[in-house]
């Protein structure tokens, strides 16, 4: 086969990493004493890392995220914030496996956007897709999305982005609409998915339910990420980092018949000291 035609049908094959790997082989006198399954397998394994690296690329823009990384998080600012922690979390990223939660805690400025955004990129780097968005830009869409009959697709799409990254969550008493509307994303991504959370003014779970809202909606609201707990306490003082059981909450409703299932959800409480 003709050099120039082969190559043709790689491209149409969208075999691009292929097809650079031979070019690359052509150019290397090295290559050309190697066997044919060996010249063979570097191909393929350069085709492999072309594909793996373009799925990458496209999660990362898909993500929205803020071009934060595990690496680049600062362990020197003196805001409580435990390596050994990050490092369990960013391990393959195992809590997305088992649909676990994280809630990112703190004043301003002590960097939880960058926090959150680092640990869904890293899922992101492990093959999960993921998406950021801030809670007023989720309710605008939200509303939005309702106000032109797309709420139902808008939904769909979200319940099946595998880390959502909610930042500013709670930072005053949902409305009614919003509300609502959270609790549908809450009750599609019920141990499907994994959230990240963060906000302001959270200084502990029970306010999950008072700044969701009022009564029964709240509470549901509240208990869809709080209802999965860690069997370990970790307390590190007020203003520290702080990775802890969340406790168990009441049921959403006295006719809920759903058996209450346990998991997990860590708690990152970052503070200046």
């Amino acid at each position: 086969m003709l050099q120039e035609p082969m190559m043709e049908k790689l491209t149409a094959m969208r075999l691009l990493g292929m097809l650079d790997a031979l070019k690359t082989q052509e150019q290397d006198p090295a290559a050309r004493e190697l066997g044919f399954l060996e010249r063979l397998g570097l191909l393929v394994d350069q085709q492999w890392t072309w594909r793996e690296n373009q799925a990458l690329a496209r999660r990362l823009h898909a993500a929205k995220l803020k071009g934060a990384s595990v690496e680049d998080i600062d362990y020197r600012a003196s805001r409580g914030l435990d390596k050994s922690v990050i490092r369990s979390l960013a391990q393959k990223s195992a809590w997305v496996d088992s649909h676990e939660n994280i809630f990112v805690l703190g004043p301003t400025g002590v960097g939880k956007s960058f926090v959150a955004c680092a640990l869904a990129q890293k899922a992101c780097r492990d093959g999960h897709s993921a998406l950021y968005m801030r809670a007023v830009a989720l309710f605008r869409d939200l509303a939005i999305a309702r106000a032109d009959g797309s709420l139902r697709s808008l939904l769909a799409r979200l319940s099946r982005i595998e880390v959502l990254v909610i930042d500013d969550w709670a930072m005053a008493p949902l409305a009614e609409t919003e509300r609502r509307d959270f609790w549908e994303i809450c009750e599609d991504r019920y141990q499907t998915r994994s959230t990240i959370l963060t906000s302001l003014g959270l200084r502990r779970p029970s306010k999950l339910r008072y700044l969701a809202a009022e009564a029964v909606d709240g509470e549901a609201i509240s208990s869809r990420p709080k209802r999965q707990a860690d069997d370990h306490a970790d307390f590190r003082g007020r203003e520290g980092l702080v990775l802890r059981a969340v406790e168990q909450v009441p049921p959403i409703t006295r006719r809920q018949s759903r058996p209450r299932r346990r998991g997990l959800t860590t708690k990152l409480r970052l503070g200046l000291r």
